[in-house]
């Protein structure tokens, strides 16, 4: 799946990472999951511009993320 990211989040900013990608999610009308990796936590998205929203809130909530 190209549209991605893995981020290393713990705690309460999972939590809100979790809430914020559902929130992208129900905007855009598009499915997302989340599943654990030896990367840490990758979510994916079934479009480009729902990964493309979700990167924008990992940086400014300075949180790490990187591409598959």
């Amino acid at each position: 799946m190209t549209n991605c990211l893995w981020v290393r989040a713990y705690g309460r900013a999972l939590d809100q990472l979790r809430g914020e990608a559902s929130r992208i999610a129900h905007d855009r009308k598009v499915d997302w999951w989340a599943e654990a990796g030896d990367r840490g936590i990758r979510f994916c998205f079934e479009d480009s511009e729902s990964k493309k929203a979700f990167a924008s809130i990992c940086k400014n909530l300075n949180i790490e993320y990187a591409e598959p």
